[in-house]
C-alpha cells in the first residue's frame, strides 16, 4: 500500500503512529493516543493482556515499541529475572526481553530504524513478534517469579509445556 508506507529520507516522511493507529482499528483494539508521536494498547494474549506502547522518534527516524507482561517483580527477586533476561535474549534474532525497573514489569522491547519505510503489514508483523515472544517466554517469567524455579529450569519447563499444548 503505498500510500500508508513511510517516503524516503529525502522527502516528507508521514507519522508511522498513524500508522499503527490505522492496524490497531482494523483489529479493533481500543487504543489510547497519548500525543502525535506515541500510542498504548492493550493486546490481548493467551496468558493476559499486553500493554503495547508505540513512539516515533523523528531525530532518529524510529519506531520504538514494547510489549508489557502483567506482571511485577519484587525487588527480591530481580537477579534471579536478570538472569532469566540474559538467557532468554540469547535465544531471540529480534527484540530483547528488558525490566522496567522503577515499576518492576517485564517486557519485550524493539526499535526499528525507518530509512527502508515503513507500512502496515510489517506494523502488524512486529506486534505479532512481540506478542508471540511474550506468550512463548510467559510461563517462564511465572517460574522464576511465583515458582522460585532457576532461570535454566524455567526456561526448559515452560518450553516443556509449550510442546504439550501443541
Amino acid at each position: 500500500m503505498q500510500s500508508g508506507a513511510l517516503s524516503s529520507p529525502s522527502t516528507r516522511t508521514t507519522n508511522p503512529i498513524d500508522l499503527v493507529e490505522d492496524v490497531l482499528a482494523e483489529r479493533g483494539w481500543t487504543y489510547d493516543r497519548r500525543c502525535e508521536t506515541e500510542v498504548a494498547v492493550e493486546a490481548p494474549g493467551t496468558w493476559c493482556d499486553y500493554g503495547m506502547f508505540f513512539a516515533w522518534s523523528e531525530d532518529l527516524r524510529a519506531l520504538h515499541f514494547s510489549c508489557a507482561l502483567d506482571m511485577r517483580v519484587q525487588s527480591r527477586l530481580m537477579s534471579q529475572v536478570y538472569e532469566l533476561l540474559a538467557k532468554l535474549n540469547e535465544r531471540l534474532w529480534m527484540g530483547h526481553f528488558a525490566i522496567w525497573v522503577e515499576e518492576g514489569i517485564p517486557m519485550f522491547r524493539h526499535t526499528v530504524r525507518l530509512s527502508e519505510g515503513l507500512d502496515q503489514n510489517l506494523i502488524g508483523e512486529l506486534m505479532e513478534l512481540a506478542i508471540s515472544e511474550c506468550e512463548l517466554y510467559y510461563p517462564a517469567f511465572q517460574f522464576v517469579i511465583w515458582g522460585g524455579r532457576t532461570a535454566e529450569d524455567a526456561i526448559t519447563s515452560s518450553m516443556l509445556d509449550t510442546v504439550g499444548q501443541a
